[in-house]
Order: structure tokens, then C-alpha cells, then sequence
């Protein structure tokens, strides 16, 4: 293992019992008006084990109608959903993904915090999959691969392929985890995990970034087989090859010199 930065194991105490648990969907929108009221309503109706939602919605500063688009829905939203807390932040200026991600974590308020992308790449109905082995006490997070398990998958890019996977398997050599997948959007853990760490990067960079930290915490990491319907970048795609150098330089800066827990993220607390 080449990770040299301090670790220590975080245990969590088991969850609530005595209420519902609450599922708090982030989602950071950039350029979606097409999709995002779709998106949204996929969630709602998705099963969750029967978890009440909250949704954190970031929009970084979209320039393609989204912002009139979420202004619009939500609150139609709200009205035929009464139960489920909508959360709707805009940032001023475009920033990125990680940037969003920050904003949208440090107005969390339920139990267990999953990553929604806004773009249908991912299926909301396969939640359950990634809140088993946490709702079974087994878990403190789980990833949702793209790369386990027979599940469908839309046929794309060759090289991102390569690249996606030469990028988890140097993160797995600074973590001593054997993830298939460290890219993935799908990532659901506990939201106390969020007290522990902060989130730098503004782009692409938070997802070996945010890997890095939690294998720091030690905590129960599992990984689960999920579908993955990709778009090609004529439909929207925006992740290019420089997000794969600053993912490289992301793991060497995280893995190897940064030591020791964040500030938190949660209840205002986010550093940048």
C-alpha cells in the first residue's frame, strides 16, 4: 500500500430506531433543463427501502433554462408531495461539480446521503441495492459499480473505459481498497461521515478526492453491481481527458500528502 497519511477507524453508532429514517438525495445540476423535472420525479417514485427523501438540489449556475426550469417544478413538487423536503440552491457563478456537491452537503439533514447526477445516467430504483448492507448495519457506505455484476449498460466510449479503470485501480494502490469502480456517481454513505472530512476540488476532482478521505476514516466501505445508460458527449456528456489528469493528480495530492480529518461539511461548516 503506498498511502502514508494518518488513518483512524470512525465508528458510527447504529442508526435511529426510534423514527423514520430520512434518505437526502444531492443533486448538482449544470445545463440539464431537459432532463432535471425528470430526473426528479424518478426519484421521488424510486423505492428506497421505504426511507423518507429530502432532495438538495445545487444548481452551478446553468445558462440553458434549468434555473426557470427548477424554479418552476419544485414548488409544483412540493405541493404534490408534501412529505419529502425540496432544497433548492443556485450558485452565482459556475464552479463545478465538486463545488456544488460542498454547497449541497452542508444542507444535509438526514441520515444516510446519496449522489444523483441529473443526467439519467443513473437509476434511482436501484437505491435499494446500495442502502442494503448499510440498512443491514453492515456497511457505512456503498458504491454503486458500474463494472460489477451483469446489470444493463449502454455500449460508448472504449478509452473511457480504460480510463475509468486505470483510475480506480491507482486510487485502490493509495487506499488499499479493491473498488471496480471509484468514478462511479453513485456513492451513498452515512451522513455523520460528512463531520469528518472536507471536500477541495470544485470539479471531476472530488471523486478520488472524496474516495481518498473516507478510506482514511476506515469506515465499512461496500460495492454493488448498478445498470449505467451513458450519454455520449452529443447528448450532453461533460467529463473530458483533463478531468482524467486532474484525477491522477487528485489521488497523488490526496493520497500522499494531505493527513488527518476535515473540518465537516455538514450545518454550514464546508471549506473549500
Amino acid at each position: 500500500m503506498i498511502h502514508i497519511g494518518m488513518s483512524s477507524t470512525l465508528r458510527l453508532d447504529p442508526l435511529p430506531s426510534d423514527r423514520p429514517l430520512v434518505l437526502s438525495v444531492v443533486i448538482p445540476v449544470y445545463n440539464e433543463a431537459a432532463t432535471v423535472e425528470s430526473l426528479i420525479r424518478s426519484v421521488v417514485a424510486a423505492p428506497a427501502a421505504g426511507l423518507r427523501k429530502e432532495f438538495v438540489i445545487v444548481n452551478d449556475c446553468s445558462k440553458d433554462g434549468t434555473k426557470e426550469v427548477l424554479e418552476e417544478c419544485v414548488p409544483r413538487l412540493q405541493t404534490e408531495f408534501p412529505a419529502i423536503r425540496f432544497q433548492v440552491h443556485h450558485h452565482p457563478v459556475n464552479q463545478g461539480k465538486g463545488a456544488a456537491l460542498r454547497t449541497g452537503f452542508s444542507h444535509v439533514t438526514g441520515d444516510i446521503v446519496i449522489i444523483q447526477d441529473a443526467d439519467n445516467e443513473y437509476d434511482p430504483n436501484e437505491y435499494d441495492k446500495l442502502l442494503k448492507p448499510i440498512l443491514a448495519g453492515k456497511a457505512d457506505a456503498c458504491f454503486g459499480s458500474r463494472f460489477l455484476g451483469g446489470d444493463t449498460h449502454r455500449v460508448l466510449y472504449f478509452y473511457h473505459y480504460v480510463g475509468n479503470r486505470f483510475l480506480t485501480l491507482f486510487s485502490n494502490m493509495f487506499t488499499d481498497l479493491n473498488l471496480t469502480d471509484m468514478e462511479t456517481c453513485y456513492k451513498m454513505f452515512r451522513a455523520e461521515v460528512l463531520d469528518h472530512i472536507s471536500i477541495e476540488e470544485n470539479r471531476f476532482g472530488f471523486e478520488p478526492e472524496f474516495t481518498q478521505k473516507i478510506a482514511r476514516l476506515n469506515i465499512r466501505i461496500f460495492e454493488t453491481g448498478i445498470s449505467y445508460y451513458g450519454r455520449s458527449y452529443e447528448e450532453g456528456k461533460k467529463i473530458g481527458w483533463k478531468d482524467g489528469v486532474r484525477a491522477i493528480y487528485c489521488i497523488l495530492k490526496y493520497g500522499l500528502l494531505r493527513r488527518g480529518r476535515g473540518a465537516g461539511l455538514r450545518g454550514g461548516k464546508a471549506t473549500k
